[in-house]
């Protein structure tokens, strides 16, 4: 007898992210997606008025969202603005539907932390103990256990993969880590309408913003404590490239004891082994960005300056899938008891 498919919803279908969960859920085998959200009193419409690639794929449309028309729902992705979220998720956990947000509302375990950083209030502090922060790499078990998952932001999940094996063996020197990463401009969102996102802005351009400001810092400050049980604090610099997808995170940290490229690429290959969405390159080979666009695998090398006594560790994702809504539908997968490569088990474009 077949196993009765999960019924999932998103609640925020217009965006890239929103974008990004139909497709991949459209082609989940154990998933059925029968609603499609927008916080918008505006009337239903096909789906592909606001995702055209996905015309044809899906007789859904994108209607209000209705407390009323949640029946039968067993799981809720929430790809929404900051400060929006936090709004609904008690009323969704209070109906028993799992959720997985992937916006910053939940990923701080302080609340003042998320208030200083995003400078909104948090009106659903009573829930924060009982997050589960998702990267399935690091949080497995809990993720299975999980009603409330929080999705990490791109950067973080990028650096956290990269730097995670020096970490939880206190290889590094906590106070030396630096975090350089480039993005593609969809990491932006789809309503960033500034000129500095215009094409003619963008094209044969190269630049850094939110220079020891961004959003992130603490996220990945959070994290990085937590694996190695003290505090830690970390210089951290986004780039924006003239791309669409993609994020290419270097990581350097001094060296806690002398190690050569061989012990410390052996430490990666030993904990990324049974991990099926991340590659540990050969010794002398770099990532690429163009091997990841639309899938769900992060790639990493490790090299060891020896004469500096410092690890550099490069890691590149697909922003929008293991930076964002694959990552969620990994969690979702592990929340139901599937296997984690359910739906995600293909590899990117190329060229």
């Amino acid at each position: 007898m077949e196993q009765q498919k999960i019924r999932a919803g998103i609640i925020g279908v217009t965006g890239y992210t929103g974008g990004e969960l139909i497709r991949l859920l459209l082609q989940h085998p154990k998933a059925e997606l029968i609603a499609l959200f927008r916080l918008s009193s505006e009337e239903a419409v096909p789906i592909h008025k606001a995702q055209p690639h996905l015309r044809g794929l899906t007789k859904l449309d994108c209607v209000p969202y209705d407390e009323k028309l949640l029946k039968g729902i067993d799981a809720l992705f929430l790809a929404l603005p900051n400060g929006v979220s936090m709004e609904l998720a008690p009323k969704l956990l209070e109906k028993g539907i799992k959720v997985i947000d992937l916006s910053a509302d939940f990923r701080f375990r302080n609340p003042e932390t998320y208030e200083r950083w995003y400078r909104k209030t948090h009106i659903a502090q009573n829930l924060l103990s009982e997050v589960v922060y998702g990267v399935p790499e690091l949080r497995r078990e809990q993720i299975r256990k999980a009603f409330l998952v929080a999705n990490p932001g791109c950067y973080p999940i990028s650096a956290l993969l990269a730097l995670a094996p020096l970490l939880r063996r206190r290889l590094i020197q906590l106070d030396s880590i630096i975090i350089d990463s480039k993005s593609g401009v969809s990491g932006a969102g789809r309503s960033r309408l500034e000129a500095s996102y215009l094409f003619t802005e963008l094209d044969e351009d190269f630049r850094a913003y939110g220079v020891a400001s961004h959003r992130h810092i603490p996220e990945m400050e959070q994290e990085f404590s937590d694996l190695v049980g003290e505090s830690v604090r970390i210089t951290f610099t986004p780039h924006l490239v003239p791309m669409v997808r993609g994020i290419f995170t270097t990581a350097y940290a001094k060296l806690a004891k002398p190690m050569n490229l061989s012990d410390v690429h052996a430490l990666y290959a030993e904990d990324y082994a049974k991990e099926p969405f991340v590659r540990v390159l050969d010794i002398g080979e770099l990532p690429r960005i163009k091997a990841v666009v639309g899938s769900n695998f992060c790639d990493i090398s490790v090299v060891v300056d020896e004469r500096t006594q410092r690890a550099i560790v490069l890691s590149v994702i697909d922003n929008l899938v293991k930076g964002a809504s694959g990552n969620a539908v990994q969690c979702f997968n592990l929340m139901f008891g599937l296997d984690e490569r359910t739906g995600l088990w293909h590899g990117g474009l190329a060229p």
